[in-house]
């Protein structure tokens, strides 16, 4: 028996690369857009239901719950796409050493953020 194994990983121990970490949270948005799209397909059948319906999601759109889950999809929304073009590239073959996928990787940060950031503004205004 190996008794170097360890028994209980520390997962707040392990240092992920960015490129891992650019991979990771490109997963967890597209769990964030399906999650949101039935967000927002329950707004768009009330919506669609009447004037009153229409009136109701109109007036739950002005909320702070509602922009801020707005807000949250569309990132979600951005950043999946972002790091999505960064993977088409990588699949083209541009990207993948290890150097120019540290900067893809952070550009795809980068980029990310700056469109958040717009995305916000616009949400919020």
């Amino acid at each position: 028996m190996n008794s170097k194994r360890p028994v209980n990983l520390d997962l707040g121990k392990f240092h992920f690369p960015l490129p891992a970490i650019t991979s990771i949270l490109h997963r967890i948005s597209g769990i964030i857009i399906f999650v949101g799209v039935a967000f927002l397909m329950y707004g768009l059948d009330l919506s669609l239901s009447g004037e009153d319906g229409f009136n109701r999601v109109n007036e739950l759109l002005d909320s702070f719950l509602a922009k801020l889950i707005t807000w949250g999809i569309l990132s979600a929304l951005l950043y999946h796409l972002v790091a999505g073009i960064k993977h088409l590239l990588m699949d083209a073959g541009i990207g993948e050493e290890l150097e120019s996928g540290r900067l893809a990787a952070k550009i795809t940060l980068v980029v990310s953020i700056v469109l958040i950031i717009l995305a916000g503004v616009w949400v919020w205004a």
